[in-house]
């Protein structure tokens, strides 16, 4: 009787499965091949770029801080008020859309998709867009600022609170609508002690965010540091320029260390 040995050798893909990362890698190469064909990209100023750098980097070097008090500190105040008035009139919009979004709220899949539309309306748009349709609307200025970081914001806001919502325990609000209670006392008692935490990580990283996006709105004319540094850039003023990316860079950072203090403080 003659027993016939089979070598299996094992294989992490199949042959399918291989045939597709091949084509995804071939799709990602000529993907990349072809933007940079259209991108344009001139040669001589790519190698020329590091010289150049040096040179603006000698031009910026020492910082302007006369200009600080100035010019730029008024400036950056001003920043900070469009990114927390931006913030807080987010969430006049941001509330009431993640509340139509959330299915255990408003079970309607009308006004889910009612709701999903505005929110993704609005993170589909770039901040500086929004800012030169506001600009066209309201003229140059901070109002527009703020409300190009408003209603930028909205949809940030709102998906992710409607997450939030939707991820609640259910038993706890049952056992409330078992007692009869209304809906205003379902949402305090119920659904709000379970969502506090998330509202407010959403709120202070968002408004976190708000703060650096505010600092180039005023590039289109909507206010703020940005206003400054592009008068500094048209003017050839490069130290009074790097006295203003310094001072950006101290107020994100500065930003970034009190969103931590208060969330640990409130969660």
């Amino acid at each position: 009787m003659t027993t016939q040995m089979i070598d299996e050798q094992w294989q992490r893909f199949t042959f399918s499965e291989r045939l597709a990362r091949f084509a995804v890698y071939l799709c990602l190469v000529s993907a990349i091949v072809w933007s940079w064909q259209t991108v344009e990209v001139i040669p001589e100023f790519l190698y020329d770029a590091p010289s150049q750098f040096m040179d603006m980097f000698e031009r910026m070097v020492p910082l302007d801080y006369t200009s600080y008090p100035i010019s730029i500190h008024g400036a950056m105040i001003e920043t900070l008020h469009i990114a927390t008035l931006g913030t807080l009139f987010t969430l006049v919009l941001a509330i009431p859309l993640a509340l139509l979004n959330a299915p255990n709220i408003t079970p309607s899949k009308t006004l889910n998709w009612i709701a999903q539309f505005f929110l993704v309306s609005s993170r589909s748009v770039n901040s500086l867009v929004w800012a030169l349709l506001f600009i066209a609307l309201f003229g140059p200025g901070v109002l527009a600022g703020i409300m190009a970081i408003a209603i930028r914001s909205i949809g940030f806001v709102g998906k992710l609170l409607a997450e939030a919502i939707a991820e609640v325990n259910m038993g706890t609000i049952e056992a409330l609508r078992a007692t009869g209670a209304s809906w205003g006392s379902i949402l305090v008692k119920g659904y709000w002690p379970q969502v506090m935490p998330a509202f407010y990580s959403i709120v202070l990283f968002r408004w976190d965010i708000n703060v650096r996006e505010s600092a180039v709105l005023g590039l289109v004319g909507a206010g703020g540091i940005g206003v400054v540094l592009n008068d500094a850039q048209n003017l050839f003023e490069w130290q009074k320029v790097s006295m203003i990316l310094v001072s950006i860079f101290v107020v994100v950072i500065v930003a970034e260390a009190v969103v931590i203090q208060i969330r640990n403080r409130l969660i």
